[in-house]
Parts: structure tokens; C-alpha cells; sequence
């Protein structure tokens, strides 16, 4: 079989072609603190600085051994862009949304007419710049970003969950807002040399507001965002968080190519409830490869391949504290398993 680059192996895996052996991938954020003392790019700067987001990524791959870099490192951005009040992170803490700035829909016309040039999401197409520019021919250039849903709650706050409830003007038009967004920033990212594109929406859970409100709040929202990837080629994973086994047929219903299931998921029952999106996951980022040693890591990360996940990776994101030589065992096995 032909042996090919990790741009193209991913690639492939992504889209069901056949491919030599599985691709040593993370689809969640990768930073870790053992990676910043290795590269000298440490949170909170290398989350607001393009070179140090760069130099952090790139660790991902030099220092752990990923065979992709990816960027940001934490989902505030978007929020921040619009103004939401945000909590710093540290060096092992990622920054938080702590505020919000719509309630009306009159609040969601005064944010139209956004600058994509500025603020946080130019730092992340930047640094996706200076990634491609470096490793474009060779490695995957993951963008990211917090899927529609869920900066709709950031936006809104924890009125969201009502809002679709009881007010669904207001909730189609908050939705119809962040998904353009989210479509304008990813071709943006695309634009910048991304070629992989991660959604990560982690409370557009069909656990949290179950199958009706799933299929109309969520589903045709991320059908438009994956339907102008494909429209450049650019193939999407979907993350959202929490037990997924439920509504994987709806969540693969809007055209994702993978879908990343966290550690709360059986990984069988995953892969036996979609038809053709590839699963991605599901190590706990936890208890399994924080906690634990490379030896049992090994052993579970061979676990999950034989209940066949397409993709080995963390079930969310790595934990900042997570050893390298713990995250090198899970791309060991990962590298060694031939499809």
C-alpha cells in the first residue's frame, strides 16, 4: 500500500479513503505545560500573541509527536470578539467567558458588521499562517473553532437554554447571527491555510436539550458550516461533549465527516450508531491520560482501536498538566494500527 505524507493520510482517514495506517492526530486543544517549558510559548500569552500560539502548536508536533498542528488552545475567542467579559486563564487554566452581551434582538443587530481583521480571531488566523507557511505541504493545519450553538449561549448566557424554549424569533436569530460568523471566521481560517476544520460545540448536546430541540437548533446550523468547508474541500470533525450515543444519527444528519465522542461514550456503540462518519477518540483526558501510566494508556488506547474508532485521540482536551511520554504512548499505538 502507498505510504503517504500525514497531510494526505489524514486527509484520507477523514473522507473514507483508504489510507496505510491511522493517523496520529489530536482534534481538542494539545497544550500542555511540559510542552510551553519546551518551546518557551506559555498560556496566557501564546492564547493573544499569533507567534507564540505558532510556537505552542508547533510543539504539539515537535515535542509530543502529533502529526498535525492546530490552533487556538481554548474557545473564548469568538466570545471575546463580541465583547463578552472574559476571565484570564494562567499557565495550566484556560480563560472563561464570565459576562455576556445580548439579550435582545436588537442586541444582535448591534453586533453586525464585525472587523475579522481584529481582536483574537486575527491572532488565530495568523498564527494558522505562519503554521501553513512552515508545514503546509507536509502536516494538517487544524482550525478550530466553538461551534454556533454554544457562542450563542456564551453570547446570551445561561438565558440560552430558556431562550429556545420561549422565544424561538429571538433564538433562530441568534443562531442565524453566530452561524454566519462562524462560517465568515472559517473561511477566513481556510483562507490562512487551514485545511482541516475541528467545531467544537460543547453544549449543543442532544443529552442537554434533547432530540426536537437538536433537530432544529443545531442540525441546520451546522449544515451550512460543513456545506461551505466542502464547497473548498476542507473536511470537518464535530465535538461536542457529554454521553453523544443518543443523537450521533442526528448529529451525523448535517453532512460531518468525523465526529469526536468523549470518554463518557462506548466506543463501539459509537461507531455501530453512524454510517459513515468516522469516529474520532475517545482516551478520558482524565483519568486515563493524566492519571495513568504509558503502559496502561497503551493498553487502553489498543482498546478503543479494537471497538473501531477510526481516529485514536483524547475524548476532550488534553489536560495542561498531561505528560508528554503519556500522550507519546497513545500515538504509539495509533501509529502502529494498519487499517
Amino acid at each position: 500500500m502507498t505510504e503517504y505524507t500525514p497531510k494526505e493520510r489524514l486527509s484520507r482517514a477523514l473522507t473514507g479513503q483508504s489510507v496505510d495506517r491511522m493517523p496520529a492526530v489530536c482534534v481538542t486543544q494539545t497544550g500542555t505545560v511540559e510542552q510551553m517549558e519546551a518551546c518557551g510559548a506559555f498560556w496566557p500569552e501564546a492564547n493573544s500573541d499569533a507567534e507564540k500560539m505558532a510556537i505552542l502548536a508547533e510543539a504539539g508536533h515537535t515535542v509530543v509527536g502529533f502529526e498535525a498542528v492546530r490552533v487556538p488552545f481554548d474557545i473564548t475567542a469568538e466570545a471575546e470578539f463580541f465583547g463578552c467579559d472574559i476571565k484570564d486563564g494562567t499557565m495550566e487554566q484556560q480563560p472563561s467567558v464570565v459576562g455576556h452581551v445580548v439579550k435582545t434582538v436588537e442586541d444582535i443587530e448591534k453586533l453586525k458588521g464585525y472587523d475579522l481583521s481584529e481582536g483574537r480571531i486575527s491572532v488565530v488566523c495568523d498564527a494558522t499562517r505562519i503554521l501553513a507557511d512552515k508545514y503546509g505541504d507536509e502536516l494538517p493545519i487544524m482550525g478550530s473553532m466553538i461551534g454556533p450553538f454554544s457562542l450563542a449561549q456564551h453570547i446570551n448566557g445561561d438565558e440560552w437554554f430558556m431562550a429556545i424554549f420561549t422565544d424561538e424569533a429571538f433564538a433562530f436569530a441568534l443562531m442565524e447571527f453566530t452561524t454566519e460568523f462562524s462560517i465568515a471566521y472559517a473561511q477566513k481560517m481556510v483562507e490562512n491555510g487551514a485545511d482541516t476544520m475541528v467545531i467544537i460545540d460543547p453544549t449543543a448536546s442532544y443529552q442537554l436539550i434533547g432530540a426536537e430541540f437538536y433537530e432544529k437548533f443545531v442540525v441546520p446550523f451546522h449544515k451550512k458550516i460543513i456545506d461551505a468547508m466542502h464547497e473548498v474541500n476542507v473536511p470537518v470533525v464535530l465535538h461536542i461533549c457529554g454521553d453523544t450515543t443518543q443523537g450521533l444519527a442526528l448529529m451525523e444528519s448535517c453532512g460531518v465527516d468525523a465526529i469526536s465522542v468523549d470518554q463518557n461514550v462506548d466506543a463501539a456503540a459509537a461507531v455501530a450508531n453512524v454510517e459513515k462518519a468516522v469516529i474520532v477518540g475517545n482516551l478520558d483526558p482524565v483519568n486515563m491520560l493524566w492519571n495513568q501510566t504509558p503502559e496502561k494508556i497503551r493498553e487502553q488506547s489498543q482498546k478503543v482501536i479494537d471497538a473501531g474508532v477510526g481516529l485514536l485521540a483524547p475524548g476532550c482536551g488534553t489536560v495542561s498538566k498531561t505528560a508528554t511520554m503519556n500522550l507519546q504512548a497513545m500515538i504509539e499505538v495509533a501509529k502502529s494500527h494498519k487499517y
